[in-house]
């Protein structure tokens, strides 16, 4: 089939790179428009532009997705159907345009966790299991008729990144069924069923941690926002100063309950802050302005065994 791919980050090359090498043909690729970024104000590519221009594919950057001069440029490609991966909410013009219609890849087993951060959510609310999801697009979003899925565990071990990695690969091979499918007419969509989650894009706000609950909790909150945007804390220093805090990687020893949100620190080897069920240690860190420590590393430089966590 004609493919047109819509798609942005570097989640999407994946699956722009699997259609590229099957037996489809990409007639035409659409990004968002380049942006600047940096102290420089540099020119920035998406990391789908970058593979389109290093593959040679025709590419598209429109402003406005309503934009006469798009829509004709985009149906001009002649494209049989449409596939996006992590792109801007389209209008009707744009994915009821090809004759096969457009289909979406989304990073969990839809119903559950539809929105912006589905990756995170899964983490931070403790799942044990996730996958990635083809469907229809229809006027509401992330509620279209389901293709395909495939699902993965989520392990202890795994944070917001590894499992974007995990989940992108799985993208690569599920698109190209996709398309495979409804090439030959092998698929039918069908209704999603069972019980519908959110999972909203976080904002700056929404990344600090809450010590009064259970470190369980405080932990899957880490991962969840590990390594981007990042778990967030403020420390107080005796003189005052409030230095911020990213934090990457977290553990947890259960214990008698005492005073949540307050710090321990020998001023060498650790930094523990307490949660409403135990202690959870802070081993990986960045604090504003410098470079992401160990906790060890961190404490050669700075004692912040006489701080306190702000709440």
């Amino acid at each position: 089939m004609r493919v047109v791919f819509l798609g942005t980050p570097d989640f999407a090359v994946a699956s722009l790179d699997a259609i590229v090498h099957s037996e489809h043909e990409v007639v035409g690729v659409v990004t968002v428009p380049d942006r600047q970024a940096g102290r420089g104000q540099k020119v920035v590519y998406s990391p789908v532009k970058q593979y389109a221009l290093d593959h040679g594919l025709p590419l598209l950057q429109p402003e406005k997705l309503r934009d006469p001069e798009f829509l004709g440029a985009l149906a001009a490609l002649g494209a049989d159907i449409f596939v996006v991966v992590a792109f801007r909410m389209l209008p009707e013009a744009v994915w009821n345009m090809p004759p096969k219609g457009t289909f979406n890849l989304h990073a969990s087993l839809l119903p559950a966790y539809r929105g912006a951060a589905p990756i995170n959510w899964a983490i931070i609310r403790g799942e044990q299991r996730t996958g990635v999801t083809t469907f229809m697009l229809n006027h509401r979003i992330d509620e279209g008729n389901i293709l395909l899925q495939a699902e993965t565990p989520i392990a202890a071990e795994d944070n917001a990144g590894t499992l974007h990695d995990r989940l992108a690969e799985m993208g690569r091979g599920l698109v190209v069924a996709t398309l495979d499918g409804l090439s030959a007419g092998t698929l039918a969509p069908t209704p999603q069923e069972g019980a519908a989650t959110t999972a909203p894009k976080i904002f700056k706000e929404d990344t600090r941690i809450d010590f009064r609950q259970e470190g369980r909790r405080v932990v899957d909150f880490v991962r969840g926002l590990s390594p981007h945007p990042a778990a967030t804390l403020t420390l107080r220093s005796p003189e005052g100063e409030e230095v911020p805090f990213k934090i990457y990687d977290v553990a947890f020893a259960p214990s008698v309950a005492g005073t949540p949100c307050r710090l321990e620190s020998d001023g060498k080897t650790y930094i523990k802050i307490a949660a409403n069920d135990g202690m959870v240690s802070i081993l990986s860190l960045q604090m504003s302005g410098k470079r992401k420590n160990s906790v060890e590393e961190f404490l050669r430089g700075k004692d912040v065994s006489d701080w306190e966590l702000i709440v």
